[in-house]
């Protein structure tokens, strides 16, 4: 049997077509793998809901001694995001990051860098941590590294900045501010 000119374009033009799917399919697969963050359409505040709920999402104990502590939980399109706050010294703040058991150490970063709470600390009455200066960040992905303690967050961000009367990192012992966004 010989092929002719025309059947031999046949198999070239489905294998066009299917690399041509290729991009749309690998977009798709990635989008839903990725780490992306939580939409902010359509969302709004979970009414009576404040810290102890974000901080039994994130399976936290507040530190003793922590005071100003606030919370909030927003409901979003696809997850909810649980906001915590709260004043408490140094030492505390370090050994509950590290409880976290986060992707890297603390470290600085410039004010305005993005953030998975946006200014939903506004509606706690704070100023953003990315707003601050000399704020301290870090992550942690409970699911990464098999944190079988905390089963339904996905990530953790967190935040520790310097509060008045303190040097940024608190190496004089003043009192710090722990944000922390959970979904």
């Amino acid at each position: 049997m010989t092929l002719s000119p025309r059947s031999m374009r046949r198999p070239v033009l489905l294998s066009m077509r299917r690399l041509a799917v290729l991009p749309v399919v690998a977009g798709l697969a990635l989008s839903a793998c990725s780490s992306s963050l939580p939409s902010r359409g359509n969302s709004e505040w979970e009414k009576g809901a404040g810290a102890p709920e974000a901080a039994a999402f994130i399976k936290l104990r507040i530190p003793a001694g922590a005071t100003g502590v606030t919370g909030a939980v927003r409901n979003q399109p696809r997850e909810r995001l649980y906001l915590l706050s709260f004043l408490t010294d140094e030492k505390a703040a370090r050994s509950l990051v590290d409880d976290l058991r986060p992707d890297h150490p603390l470290r600085a970063v410039p004010a305005a860098s993005s953030s998975l709470s946006g200014d939903g600390f506004r509606h706690l009455g704070l100023a953003p941590p990315q707003e601050l200066d000399g704020v301290r960040t870090t992550s942690a992905c409970p699911p990464c590294v098999g944190d079988s303690r905390r089963p339904g967050v996905q990530g953790i961000e967190v935040h520790v900045g310097q509060q008045m009367g303190g040097q940024i990192g608190g190496q004089d012992g003043g009192r710090v501010r722990v944000y922390l966004a959970a979904y």
